[in-house]
């Protein structure tokens, strides 16, 4: 039923249109459920005189605040680039989510604060059928929030509602859990009321803190996904005509907006217009196929030249007899002896790198002859 009233609602929308629909439809859900969620638990809890299910009442207080930044953060993300910010405003999804994780914290704080008094002053909870139904027609509801979130998310790729669901998932614990301290303490007449309140508020806490990070991780421009790497490097390799590729950079400026750029090897022998022709084939194929603004930067290489052909593979050699991750790229024979190349340094290598220049020089030295080395060391954390 959720899928055909939102396929009915995207229909004859463009891709970002429905992307912004789906997560307003998402927000709009899971603000009506929290609204009716929090009104009854803080029914309940009042009749109870339950700490934890009232702090329950306000946690699905945070997710109707959570809710109406989501519908505001789908809301700006869509409004197109302009001059102050060319790359468009998708971005603020990440700080919509940002704001969620610490509205998430703050009610965990006060959540902590109740129950620690209620620790140190206990009372007793009252227990009904009532009360019973209540919790557990809530658990259902969070149920249905965490599936709606999930698969509305899913389908437009947005981490906001992927955490939102994870919130959702968070709350069903947290309610059966409750629900479970109040039947304990109803047949046992444990007070354990306050002690699970405390559990629970750390738990949401810890919740709020993890999704801080990574919505800050993405703020700052998090590494790519692997599946985004291997599909650009497949993409790449798919090309017969290039001889080869290197430092592929990519850039998330929202769940829609990806950039990258990359080194494409290139014949030395092919003139300007040609190379320029077949760079425009694959920046045009990454953004009809994969939906990324590629931009290319030709590396020509001397493939008819023997001596370079020679040199090339004995550096390659020499590298791989030092670490078999070393790899270099943009070999430039110069005048005066002068070998210049990037030496790409991936992660794991613990040898001081002025250490490992020095061994590499001499064994430059001893294999192939007297040159100079003019190295740039590359970190490429992609690879």
């Amino acid at each position: 039923m959720l899928e055909r009233l939102v396929e009915r609602l995207i229909k004859n929308k463009n891709k970002e249109e429905q992307r912004t629909k789906v997560g307003q439809i998402a927000g709009v859900l899971g603000l009506i459920s929290n609204i009716v969620l929090f009104f009854g638990k803080l029914f309940v809890g009042f009749i109870a005189n339950s700490v934890a299910i009232m702090a329950d009442a306000v946690n699905s207080l945070s997710d109707m605040v959570s809710s109406i930044l989501t519908l505001v953060g789908f809301k700006v993300a869509a409004k197109p680039a302009d001059k102050k910010h060319p790359y468009g405003h998708e971005r603020f999804e990440y700080i919509s989510g940002l704001a969620v994780s610490f509205v998430i914290i703050l009610v965990g704080l006060q959540f902590l604060q109740s129950s620690f008094n209620k620790i140190l002053e206990p009372e007793s909870t009252t227990f009904s059928l009532g009360i019973f139904i209540v919790l557990l027609a809530s658990i259902v509801i969070k149920i249905w929030q965490l599936s709606m979130y999930k698969r509305l998310g899913q389908k437009i790729g947005s981490q906001t509602l992927q955490a939102s669901g994870k919130d959702s998932l968070n709350d069903v614990f947290t309610t059966v859990t409750v629900l479970l301290s109040a039947l304990i303490e109803h047949l046992t007449s444990w007070q354990i009321d306050g002690f699970i309140g405390f559990i629970l508020a750390l738990y949401i806490i810890y919740t709020g803190i993890r999704m801080i990070k990574d919505f800050i991780d993405e703020l700052l421009g998090s590494r790519p996904s692997d599946q985004q790497i291997q599909m650009m490097e497949a993409k790449l390799a798919s090309y017969p005509l290039i001889l080869g590729y290197h430092d592929l950079l990519i850039h998330n400026y929202g769940p829609q907006s990806k950039f990258a750029s990359v080194h494409v090897e290139i014949d030395a022998s092919w003139s300007l217009t040609y190379a320029h022709q077949i760079i425009d084939m694959i920046e045009k194929d990454f953004q009809e196929n994969l939906e990324v603004e590629l931009v290319c930067h030709l590396d020509p290489v001397a493939i008819h030249d023997a001596q370079f052909l020679k040199i090339n593979k004995e550096l390659m050699n020499i590298l791989a007899d030092f670490n078999e991750g070393l790899k270099m790229h943009d070999l430039r024979i110069k005048d005066n002896n002068i070998l210049q190349f990037d030496l790409v340094i991936p992660e794991g290598i613990t040898e001081n790198e002025q250490q490992l220049l020095a061994e590499i020089r001499q064994a430059v030295s001893k294999r192939i002859g007297d040159y100079q080395l003019d190295v740039r060391l590359d970190h490429n954390y992609l690879l």
